[in-house]
């Protein structure tokens, strides 16, 4: 009888060690003393198990299309040809782009995932004569990583600049004509930055 009353105790003992949060250290403990020819078992099992899959798909598109042009500049069928000139033509573009993914923020909530302690088991105190005792401990942890990170970055820039006609033609004194300057611009900045 009382070798009954013994098991039915470590049972009982190492049925709450089990009943601990995620990740935490399983226990199983038997304290003796036990009668004479006991069985004393005790088995400990930890198991856990996550998975964390990322899948971040990023695509950034800056079109640009600039034309500059200026006028022409014309002297002609004058006694006396004065000055002509067209203004300057410009354009003018800047963008920027800058995105940021950090998949990694709950890094430390997985942080105790292995390291919340190794299962243990031991049977202390005198243990009765021919007595059987019996520790085991077995512990799984399984943590699957899966990070896809599909990026597209496309930049067009078109950009035309063309400046007029200078002409001074059929004057008794000709004068001067000029074309004003045709330019273009760009600038594009493209920043992506993916942390898993």
């Amino acid at each position: 009888m009382k070798k009954q009353l013994i098991r039915a105790a470590a049972s009982a003992v190492l049925g709450l060690s089990l009943t601990t949060g995620f990740a935490a250290a399983q226990t199983g403990q038997i304290t003796g003393p036990t009668g004479p020819q006991s069985n004393n078992n005790v088995h400990v099992s930890s198991r856990n198990s996550a998975r964390i899959d990322n899948d971040n798909h990023l695509s950034v598109s800056n079109s640009n299309r600039q034309d500059a042009h200026t006028g022409s500049a014309s002297v002609r069928d004058n006694t006396t040809g004065g000055d002509a000139s067209s203004g300057a033509a410009s354009n003018d573009n800047s963008a920027s782009t800058s995105v940021s993914v950090d998949n990694g923020s709950g890094a430390a909530a997985w942080s105790n995932f292995f390291n919340g302690g190794d299962p243990s088991g031991s049977i202390s105190g005198p243990t009765g004569p021919q007595s059987n005792n019996t520790v085991s401990v077995n512990s799984t942890n399984t943590l699957n990583v899966s990070n896809d990170n599909d990026i597209r970055v496309t930049n067009n820039n078109d950009q035309h600049a063309s400046s007029g006609n200078a002409n001074v033609s059929d004057n008794t004194t000709g004068g001067s004509a000029s074309s004003g300057d045709a330019s273009n611009s760009s600038n594009t900045s493209t920043t992506i930055s993916v942390s898993n």
